[in-house]
């Protein structure tokens, strides 16, 4: 089968790779070159550098020009595959290829369209999330579906879920293709009254805040992203809080496995008696009060700093016993 895949960021990388092991993927349509870090360089999207290493002819674009129309055409595939490429597609391009153009969507359709379907599971407390592979329809991830596959949530970070539904998309995908060239596919219309719409996540929603009950805290922790740190202020200090875990019943109630690992017991006796607002690095571990519970941090990074394990923090702090606050 000859196929045309469309996709940017790491998490459309298994999905290109898996098509090429046993496709033929004619092209490889990517957005531009762009500062994807901190720095000033341009850089390649992971699927451009995924697709130079398998040996595939790559396009770079932002938009449907009438020179990418071209290439489309020129390249007669018999599908299109699209997973988070960034760009909206006109209809001609959708209806171009003979048995159409599938989208990879990282989440169980209806539930999260939208930007960031990911994060927003995790911000929710979903059990579980997953894969859709769907038609692009005009409005935002509104296409019929006409296959999913999910996993477990609790505990995980965005960035780690976002690579294990990436592999499971890509799976997907290369299962799923037979079906359309048989005809044995069948396609599910999403019910409009289970949607819910992830929008993106702003660096306001991810700050930590001693009001809010721990479970809340320590998703915004694994909910986290450079683009959208989880920050705080520990005994005046200002923090990206990079790994935390609610200790006690919040622990048990977040299903983390981090949790048993972490010692949460011993966490929660640590905090026993720590309101909200409070924190204590007694034994280099450092507990954090919120409104219901205990947060433990398990690493951080201060600003202007590496990232440096809670204990090496803690061995920083004058008292054992201070304050935390929401960053302003």
């Amino acid at each position: 089968m000859r196929v045309v895949f469309m996709g940017t960021p790491a998490f459309a990388v298994p999905s290109l790779q898996k098509l090429a092991a046993v496709h033929e993927v004619a092209l490889v349509l990517t957005r531009p070159d762009a500062v994807r870090s901190r720095g000033k360089k341009l850089e390649p999207s992971p699927v451009k550098v995924a697709a130079l290493e398998l040996g595939l002819p790559v396009l770079e674009a932002s938009r449907i020009t009438p020179e990418v129309f071209e290439a489309l055409e020129a390249a007669r595939a018999d599908v299109f595959c699209v997973a988070a490429y960034g760009c909206i597609l006109p209809d001609e391009v959708l209806t171009m290829a003979p048995l159409g153009c599938v989208n990879v969507h990282a989440s169980l359709l209806p539930r999260w369209r939208g930007a960031a379907p990911i994060q927003r599971s995790i911000l929710e407390g979903d059990e579980r999330t997953g894969v859709s592979i769907m038609r692009i329809g005009h409005g935002v991830d509104t296409g019929a579906y006409c296959a999913q596959a999910s996993c477990s949530v609790a505990g995980k970070t965005a960035d780690e879920l976002t690579a294990e539904l990436a592999e499971l998309g890509g799976e997907l995908l290369v299962e799923t293709l037979p079906s359309l060239v048989d005809g044995s596919a069948v396609w599910t219309e999403q019910d409009e009254a289970l949607v819910t719409h992830a929008a993106k996540i702003s660096k306001a929603e991810m700050r930590l805040d001693p009001g809010l009950p721990t479970l809340e805290n320590e998703r915004r922790v694994l909910a986290s992203s450079d683009a959208a740190p989880a920050r705080c202020v520990i005994a005046g200090k200002p923090v990206r809080v990079m790994r935390a875990v609610a200790v006690g019943a919040g622990a048990a109630a977040s299903g983390s496995d981090a949790a048993a690992g972490s010692g949460a017991d011993a966490g929660a006796e640590l905090g026993m008696g720590l309101g909200s607002g409070a924190c204590s690095s007694a034994g280099k571990r450092l507990v954090l009060g919120c409104a219901d519970g205990v947060l433990e941090v398990l690493s951080v990074k201060p600003d202007g700093k590496r990232e440096m394990d809670a204990s090496s923090f803690c061995a920083g702090l004058r008292e054992q016993t201070s304050t935390w606050e929401k960053i302003q």
